[in-house]
């Protein structure tokens, strides 16, 4: 049977670990192309090479890189059909604790480098063969809707991605483009940011796993297979839109 995203060409973003590692192997498992990159040189290549991937290394933040990432995905394929913004970080520092460094340098990677992809792959959609069309897939968070007091940073971003998707989405849509672009909203996953607090925090994964009615944490593969979806024709009708895969987290009250 033909893969769903047979004869696509994909970015993805913070490809080394987690949920862009998962997505990496499933769009590859599906028949797309694939370019990887991360700024874990090592990891990412192992990862991509494993696949069946390109792999690049990249500074989302960073313009230059962008530009870079477009001119090995002209060169190599000649088109785009999908990109998926992954690639983020947490910092863990309240409204009291944060400082302007750690501010500047989350955002830079959670919100602008999401804002540069946008630019740069619709740049790229627009000059495909047949016209323009693509997908963006920008990963926001379930802290987009329900705050986390403990990194006020990444709730910021996460609650700007979420926007800045449906800002992407309208004009595109308005202009005329085929270029949808929609979030895919996680709750808790288990990736290295987990891994690691997990270090710290005895039974970490347990409260993460607590916070879904499913009683368990998701994985990067559930996380995959909705990008799956909103990188096929299977979601042309589906833009602007938040596909929460948060194992029913945000669908019940607190209190139970």
């Amino acid at each position: 049977m033909a893969g769903r995203l047979d004869g696509k060409v994909a970015i993805v973003t913070g490809g080394a670990s987690g949920i862009g590692a998962a997505t990496v192997r499933r769009f590859v498992e599906e028949g797309a192309r694939v370019l990887s990159t991360d700024v874990q040189e090592a990891l990412g290549q192992s990862v991509a090479d494993e696949a069946g991937a390109l792999f690049m290394v990249q500074d989302v933040s960073d313009a230059g890189a962008w530009e870079l990432v477009m001119a090995r995905v002209r060169s190599e394929f000649g088109r785009l059909d999908i990109l998926v913004n992954n690639a983020g970080i947490v910092i863990g520092k309240t409204i009291e604790d944060v400082d302007l460094d750690s501010w500047h340098h989350l955002l830079g990677i959670n919100l602008t480098g999401v804002m540069l992809g946008c630019q740069k792959a619709i740049a790229l959609m627009k000059q495909n063969p047949g016209g323009s069309s693509g997908s963006i897939i920008n990963i926001a968070s379930t802290s987009a809707f329900a705050a986390l007091p403990g990194d006020v940073t990444y709730t910021a971003s996460k609650s700007a991605v979420r926007m800045l998707s449906k800002s992407v989405a309208v004009h595109c849509a308005q202009s005329g483009l085929n270029i949808r672009c929609n979030n895919l909203v996680p709750g808790a996953t288990h990736t290295a940011i987990i891994d690691t607090a997990a270090k710290s925090v005895p039974g970490m994964v347990e409260m993460a796993a607590a916070m879904s009615p499913l009683k368990r944490i998701g994985q990067g593969s559930d996380l995959a297979a909705a990008a799956v979806y909103l990188a096929s024709d299977d979601s042309a009708f589906v833009t602007g839109s938040d596909l929460l895969v948060d194992g029913g987290m945000l669908a019940v009250h607190p209190g139970y």
